[in-house]
């Protein structure tokens, strides 16, 4: 039988181990670390550049094919939603082939079909390509989030993440100003075709910048066990909440963006397309917002942070009711800061939150995400037509109070355990 001496040298030897393993995973101030954050900063814009590349030219859309504004909306809702669809199964393809492979495959699609979609002769062909671009960007989103779970250090996660999600607010905030004043010059079709272009560029810096993986181990396509591990992240309660957070802030995102283009064309504002457009500049305070989100969770923590988050959209969404142009931006700064801190915060979250099988549950958090972006885009576009900007609003108010209601559930719920527990110790 091992001495007590021996037991405890080996078990220091397994923590020396384990301590040396997680030194290996990258940190701040790491060239490594530097690379993969531009990478995935850029894979991000390209990403969201290319899935909302029509949001802001849907009045155009419209006038083109003389469509409502609830048909137009499904330009970008089948993205969205056939990108919801395709996630898991993708991210089921990087566990075997690995993520930097699925990231690179997928932007190379994504970014061929985005060269193909300005030349769509009517509106089902652009539907259609788009809903095919939204399936390839499928690749990006969850196997990004499992890539920086496995070659990051925990203490950074929230960072890197928080990156990533900002090198997207900066493709969904570039690639709508660019198609808006391209748009305003030589029309809709040619915007697409510089957004096409814009993410090509980008595509090929990620895979230039992108550093190798040093933790990745292959595994096998065994859909048995890949219905096991999603059984067991939906019997997770925590992940469960988290993927309806996601899905509800995005709801509102979705309902807002998808439907301001038309509001802003159309009177007391009536601005041209290209100023339209450079609306989308606010998403900038998303950059901010999520790269903060970790300095938010060490002051706040999860929930509080999430708190701080919902109140800012639900201010945001009520002061963009007001006919003037200044409370409409302050309103749009307002609802951008929030959904972009929520959103870091739940996201990074679901990396933390899951022990085994990341990327599954990183794709699961993107398909409850994306099919909020669908349904909020094309409520939020339904809304409109029956009740003008005031309908959309109430779209976005009650996705905000289902996150209310879902973040107080959960802060009872950590309660209740902490007193079972401290009882028990008792």
């Amino acid at each position: 039988m091992p001495s007590a001496s021996t037991k405890a040298a080996a078990t220091r030897a397994v923590a020396d181990a384990s301590l040396a393993t997680e030194d290996t995973r990258l940190s701040p101030g790491q060239l490594e670390f530097r690379r993969l954050s531009l990478a995935l900063f850029a894979a991000g814009v390209a990403a969201f550049a290319l899935l909302y590349s029509t949001q802001a030219l849907l009045p155009a859309v419209s006038a083109a094919f003389g469509a409502t504004a609830s048909a137009a909306s499904w330009t970008v809702s089948a993205a969205t939603g056939a990108l919801a669809l395709c996630v898991l199964p993708l991210s089921a393809l990087s566990e075997r082939y690995g993520r930097r492979s699925m990231m690179t495959v997928s932007l190379a699609v994504a970014v061929a079909v985005g060269l193909l979609v300005p030349l769509a002769p009517n509106l089902e062909t652009l539907v259609a390509l788009r809903a095919v671009q939204g399936a390839a960007l499928a690749g990006v989103p969850a196997s990004a989030m499992a890539f920086l779970a496995e070659e990051v250090r925990p203490k950074a996660l929230i960072a890197a993440i928080g990156l990533f999600v900002a090198g997207n607010s900066i493709g969904g905030m570039s690639g709508r100003i660019v198609t808006g004043w391209v748009a305003q010059l030589w029309g809709w079709r040619a915007g697409l075709a510089a957004v096409g272009l814009m993410a090509a560029v980008c595509a090929l810096a990620f895979r230039a910048l992108l550093p190798k993986a040093r933790h990745f181990a292959p595994g096998t396509l065994n859909p048995k066990a890949l219905a096991k591990t999603v059984r067991g992240h939906l019997a997770d309660p925590l992940l469960v909440r988290l993927y309806a957070i996601g899905a509800l802030f995005m709801t509102v995102f979705g309902a807002v963006y998808t439907v301001i283009g038309y509001r802003l064309v159309e009177a007391p504002f009536s601005l041209p397309q290209g100023v339209v457009g450079s609306v989308f500049l606010v998403y900038l305070v998303g950059t901010v917002s999520s790269a903060a989100a970790g300095r938010l969770v060490g002051r706040l923590g999860r929930r509080g942070a999430l708190y701080l988050a919902v109140s800012t959209t639900a201010a945001g969404l009520l002061l963009s009711l007001a006919d003037a142009l200044p409370a409409v931006l302050a309103g749009l700064v307002l609802i951008t800061a929030g959904f972009f801190a929520g959103h870091a915060v739940a996201s990074s979250s679901v990396s933390r939150t899951a022990q085994t099988g990341r990327a599954q549950a990183s794709a699961l958090y993107q398909s409850a995400y994306y099919l909020g972006s669908s349904a909020g885009g094309t409520l939020g576009a339904v809304a409109f037509h029956a009740g003008g900007w005031a309908g959309t609003v109430v779209i976005g108010l009650v996705a905000v109070l289902g996150v209310v209601s879902i973040t107080l559930y959960g802060t009872h719920s950590a309660r209740v355990a902490a007193r079972r527990e401290h009882l028990a110790t008792a």
